[in-house]
């Protein structure tokens, strides 16, 4: 093994720069060291290197929270994995021992970190982390599918809470990767319609393509008016993949219905009608990172039941990271899967 490896780092506000550091070194007898196969653009990552900054992520870290590998080495207390196995990471790392941890609340833990904002990341060739944070996937599956492990899991839990049933009506606001995955997700739980709501065209395509029955670009459109015309009186779910449209999400989903709050955009501040959601006797719900769904999306993606790979739009050597978020700032880009062995 090389002792130094490629990686991206955040260096300054607004900036990543790719650089040779030292192959990290296990720490703790509970550690692993992973040879990364292949990591993924999220938007979480273009907002950090927004500016101003619209996302927390720690400045000299290696980004990158998205990302699979291989064991290559492990400590000695480690004894759920080996080293050859292969393996998702789930990069939000709770405690353990706090008050939310004990109640089965690890995501509301006050002392999580994240691999890949708060330390270091997948934008590289090697990561040394807590084997808590791995779990087994099979050589089998394609790493153009593993590689969507951590967002869906999100989606996974999500969809969980809002208790989808089979031959009810949905709306997504937004058809970003976010809203994508829970268009295939909607679908393949027997959803009767689902109308999605995105301005982009190029975004329009691919949620015709994960199952959406009407795409409605609300810039050029009366989004209320079609719900009415293709439901009887709202979607029974609407799900708000964006971060800003709550407003629209109570507009449009019919008395006694749900609304998921799954996207976040910390630099907005959003005014609705209390009294709308009283009146409709609505249920809202709000979905931050997952709580033990690890396990359950792996089988998931493994099951072959999601057809994610369509949504792999870019695949690109570490050396081209750059290019990859612009085509995300963009709006050109849905899933960019970057190699960090790649020439």
């Amino acid at each position: 093994m090389n002792k130094t490896m490629k990686a991206a780092i955040f260096e300054s506000e607004g900036k990543l720069t790719l650089t040779d550091i030292p192959v990290p070194q296990i720490q703790r007898t509970d550690e692993v060291l992973l040879k990364i196969e292949a990591a993924s653009i999220c938007g979480t990552d273009v907002h950090v290197l927004n500016v101003p900054q619209s996302h927390p992520g720690k400045m000299g870290v290696v980004l990158g929270h998205e990302y699979i590998g291989q064991i290559v080495e492990k400590g000695k207390d480690v004894t759920s994995l080996e080293v050859g196995d292969r393996v998702a990471v789930d990069p939000n790392i709770p405690c353990g021992v706090c008050y939310y941890c004990k109640r089965g609340m690890p995501n509301m833990c006050p002392n999580i970190y994240n691999t890949g904002l708060d330390v270091n990341g997948g934008f590289a060739q090697y990561v040394a982390l807590p084997a808590s944070a791995c779990a087994k996937i099979s050589r089998e599956l394609p790493t153009e599918v593993a590689i969507f492990a951590e967002p869906m899991v999100c989606v996974v839990s999500a969809m969980r809470k809002i208790g989808f049933n089979i031959g009810e009506t949905a709306l997504v606001l937004g058809a970003g990767p976010i809203g994508l995955y829970f268009i295939q997700m909607l679908k393949a739980s027997g959803a009767k319609k689902i109308i999605a709501s995105e301005v982009s065209p190029f975004r329009t395509k691919y949620a015709y393509e994960s199952g959406a029955d009407i795409v409605v670009d609300p810039t050029k459109e009366d989004l209320r008016a079609i719900v009415a015309r293709e439901t009887t009186y709202g979607v029974d779910v609407a799900i708000d993949a964006v971060g800003t449209l709550i407003a629209e999400a109570i507009e449009n989903t019919r008395a006694e219905g749900r609304i998921m709050l799954f996207g976040m955009n910390t630099l907005k501040t959003e005014t609705i009608n209390q009294s709308q959601i009283t009146r409709k006797n609505l249920t809202i719900h709000s979905n931050y990172i997952n709580a033990y769904m690890f396990t359950t999306m792996i089988d998931l993606l493994e099951s072959g039941l999601l057809p994610l790979q369509k949504l792999v739009t870019h695949r690109l050597p570490l050396s081209r990271i750059h290019e990859g978020i612009e085509a995300m700032r963009r709006g050109e880009a849905l899933e960019v899967v970057i190699d960090p062995w790649a020439e």
